[in-house]
């Protein structure tokens, strides 16, 4: 049979758990009291019973058998605490509040026994307390016992164990009901959250766990749980968004290349052109389709990367912005444009190189592509006085308005004045992606400014946290 599911919680089972370790504990504690009170009691009447038999023996001695039996019956008339018998060296019983000895056949001249007695309390109830005892064996053959009763001990042990036995058990059912209370309450909590897992798992991607701001760790679940359906309704949409663009975008070089190929297959049938170039001419645009696709591909590895920079290693920043310049300055130059650069040495950060450099060259490329001829573009790599390290490109083109230099980094995003150049709206989508797995960032701000008819420019920075 299937249990209730409150019984079946977690909560529930470990509150059982530890309600029988209580109880374990609280045994053997009670154990523990009870023979250490009944071992110290023992002791505590076989020495009282000592020193008694030793003043007995003591009268004995001094001043014979008679006065023993006087002092006994003077004891006994007093009702004190010790239990007496005497016997006569014939056998006969003399004086005692036994009727009997214990021992009937010793093996020395004393020995101590342990053996309960049939008595009445002051309500009239029998009662049969143990009695410890010695018995001893007189000079003239007579025999005396001396004996403690054990039953104060025994009523003050039993009423300590009904006591330890009711708080045990209010503990119990206090602890059952704590349980049940604490399991009910995260029983619904859950509940909370599985119908948030229902909803996503049905399609509802709105669908958020309550968060009650009580810092326990439900809270933090649930803010866990908000802040990973946040990422994948982001993602989703990131998803959605780039698949309409990928089809949009590679919708005009796939049906630029279908005419080319119908054009050059008509004209070289014509005979007007040669067969070889319209092939080059599709491999060319099948190369840019291929691009497009690597450079979606390298922003989804990065994002997959959560924050983690994939193969990290420590190098120079510096020897990357020195490689960069010497690429890219031969290219301004067949351009027509001034390229500087201004380095710092010394700037070690850890990351990706590769994908850095692709990142760095992503910006170098987009300043010399956009900056009209007879501009210029700096390249620097220097320290912050953060102590993050800091890549910056500047150039002297017609910059970004300050409303798109955020929009302008997302995915196939392309301003007006960049129609007209080839390209797919990727580049800077890139370099953010890079940033983020870097534990960096992008800025864009303004060049600068407008002069000789150049400008207002672009100043596009990346920075990166120093190596440790």
């Amino acid at each position: 049979m299937k249990l209730p599911s409150l019984l079946r919680r977690t909560p529930f089972r470990l509150t059982l758990l530890f309600l029988a370790l209580f109880a374990a504990a609280a045994s053997a504690i009670l154990a523990y009291v009870y023979f250490a009170s009944a071992s110290e009691a023992r002791t505590r009447a076989e020495r009282e019973v000592r020193g008694e038999m030793q003043v007995l023996t003591g009268i004995y001695r001094e001043r014979g058998f008679d006065a023993l039996n006087r002092a006994l019956i003077d004891r006994t008339l007093r009702d004190n605490a010790f239990l007496y018998l005497l016997k006569n060296p014939d056998g006969s019983q003399v004086t005692g509040s036994l009727t009997d000895f214990p021992i009937t056949e010793m093996e020395g001249a004393q020995e101590w026994i342990s053996f309960p007695f049939t008595d009445t309390d002051a309500e009239g109830q029998v009662t049969r307390p143990q009695v410890r005892g010695v018995q001893v064996l007189l000079a003239d053959d007579g025999m005396l016992f001396v004996g403690q009763s054990l039953g104060d001990t025994e009523a003050y042990l039993a009423r300590l164990t009904r006591a330890l036995w009711t708080a045990m058990g209010i503990v119990l059912l206090l602890g059952l009901a704590g349980g049940v209370l604490v399991s009910r309450n995260i029983e619904h909590a859950m509940g909370r959250l599985g119908k948030v897992v229902t909803a996503v798992q049905e399609g509802d991607l709105k669908a958020r766990a309550e968060v009650r701001n009580s810092g326990d760790e439900l809270d933090e679940l649930g803010a866990g749980l908000n802040t990973m359906l946040d990422r994948l309704e982001g993602s989703m949409s990131s998803i959605r968004h780039a698949g309409d663009a990928i089809a949009h975008d590679l919708r005009s070089p796939l049906t630029r290349m279908r005419a080319r190929l119908e054009v050059a297959l008509m004209d070289a049938d014509a005979g007007k052109i040669n067969g070889v170039d319209a092939v080059q001419l599709a491999l060319d645009e099948a190369d840019n389709l291929l691009k497009t696709f690597n450079t979606v591909l390298a922003i989804a590895r990065l994002q997959a990367a959560a924050g983690r920079t994939p193969d990290p290693k420590v190098f120079d920043a510096a020897d990357l912005a020195a490689d960069m310049a010497e690429l890219y300055e031969p290219a301004s130059e067949e351009k027509g444009l001034e390229f500087s650069a201004e380095i710092e040495r010394g700037l070690m950060i850890s990351g990706n190189q590769p994908f850095l450099a692709q990142a760095l060259a992503n910006i170098i490329d987009n300043a010399i592509k956009y900056t009209p001829t007879g501009g210029a573009v700096m390249l620097r790599a220097r320290r912050r006085s953060s102590g993050e390290i800091e890549y910056s490109v500047t150039d002297t083109g017609p910059g970004v308005p300050e409303g798109d230099r955020e929009r302008v980094i997302e995915r196939f995003v392309r301003l007006d004045n960049s129609r007209t150049e080839a390209g797919s709206g990727l580049g800077l989508a890139l370099v953010g992606a890079v940033m983020e797995a870097h534990g960096g960032r992008i800025l864009l701000d303004e060049g600068p400014g407008e002069y000789g008819g150049f400008g207002p420019g672009l100043r596009v920075a990346l920075v990166l946290p120093a190596a440790e």
